[in-house]
């Protein structure tokens, strides 16, 4: 998979995808991860990628042209934009697996007051990660960038997917660890039974719960 990431802060991402999962997926070219700066594709000459907005309003305004071109340029039969901006399309497990399918991504991250509303006649989708108001889209895309990512084929296991929270509209199982007993708190006796059927309805039972407990609102989905 090909991702192309159009932002004014390239320098926001020199060490997010340096690490971990995919740092391994970008060396086993499983992924591959482009910062673009679209203040490269101003026409203005001072550079300027933004103005006031009509009407009047507090703010700058993202002018469309540098995106625009930006994206003429780098647009192909493949590519799927993503505008990030908060009156976008809630980003979801969902939505992750269906953008993990596309061959080319490409994310435009806002800032300021917004864009000009224009650019949406040359996007696929908008994607907001909450309701809630950033500075900008960079911290979204680098959310959407992990959260696809992992799930290309060959980054992560089968089997680690198949577990994963919201899988089913369910939160993920507690999983425990050595040592057997902490500060007075034991691993559950079913863990360690060796019963693996046992161990499955426990862990099903416990997915049930817990997402009764602090998302009872996937259940009812």
């Amino acid at each position: 998979m090909k991702i192309d990431i159009l932002t004014l802060f390239p320098e926001m991402y020199s060490s997010v995808f340096a690490s971990s999962i995919i740092k391994r997926a970008i060396d086993s070219k499983l992924i591959d991860i482009n910062i673009i700066n679209f203040r490269d594709y101003t026409n203005d000459p001072h550079n300027k990628v933004d103005d006031t907005p009509y009407g009047g309003g507090a703010g700058m305004v993202l002018s469309i042209e540098p995106i625009y071109n930006a994206l003429e340029d780098i647009r192909d039969s493949d590519s799927f934009v993503v505008l990030l901006t908060p009156s976008g399309k809630v980003f979801n497990q969902k939505v992750a697996v269906d953008l993990s399918s596309k061959k080319h991504l490409i994310l435009i991250c806002g800032h300021y007051e917004g864009f000009d509303d224009r650019i949406r006649n040359f996007i696929d989708l908008e994607i907001s990660i909450g309701d809630y108001v950033l500075t900008g889209g960079e911290i979204p895309s680098m959310v959407v960038v992990d959260t696809v990512s992992r799930l290309v084929d060959g980054v992560i296991s089968d089997e680690s997917l198949d577990n994963e929270s919201f899988n089913d509209n369910l939160l993920d199982y507690p999983v425990y660890t050595k040592p057997r007993e902490f500060m007075g708190y034991s691993v559950p006796d079913v863990l360690l039974s060796g019963d693996h059927k046992k161990i499955d309805e426990y862990r099903n039972e416990e997915r049930i719960k817990r997402t009764k407990e602090n998302r009872p609102d996937l259940l009812e989905k």
